[in-house]
């Protein structure tokens, strides 16, 4: 008999969009603009790799076939100056430290929000001031 699967368990594509969407979200939170496919995919052709708008499209949403190229991820990761490992799902714990660092980057970008909104809001109240903070978390790396 199999055991049912887990409900808590993310299946592969899922965890490769969420990988993806966190390099994207740290981008910004480093204070730079949002890549483009455009420009993701003129950074891949300088590798040598192509890669079709629709297949990043179900890369970064998690839908659709498991993308396994080791050549295509490790291009993805050199794009953004990470180790392979993260986007290969290698052995060790490389990939949660990259990971962790990588979602620690992106919350000190949301740390940075606050404090500026409650800079310009001056006289807020401090229940709005939660509130704002609790919008802001919601936008956690874990929900990415």
């Amino acid at each position: 008999m199999t055991a049912a699967p887990n409900a808590d368990e993310v299946s592969p594509q899922l965890e490769l969009a969420r990988k993806l969407n966190l390099l994207l979200d740290v981008v910004v939170a480093e204070g730079n603009t949002p890549y483009t496919y455009r420009q993701i995919e003129a950074g891949l052709n300088e590798r040598g790799l192509t890669l079709s708008r629709a297949r990043w499209a179900y890369m970064i949403t998690g839908e659709g076939p498991l993308v396994t190229d080791p050549a295509l991820l490790t291009g993805i990761a050199d794009f953004f100056r990470i180790p392979p490992e993260y986007m290969l799902g290698g052995d060790g714990d490389l990939p949660e430290r990259v990971d962790a660092q990588l979602a620690f980057v992106k919350s000190l970008r949301v740390a940075r929000v606050v404090s500026f909104a409650a800079r310009m809001l001056g006289d807020v109240s401090p229940e709005t001031l939660r509130s704002i903070t609790e919008l802001l978390a919601n936008e956690s790396p874990d929900s990415a």
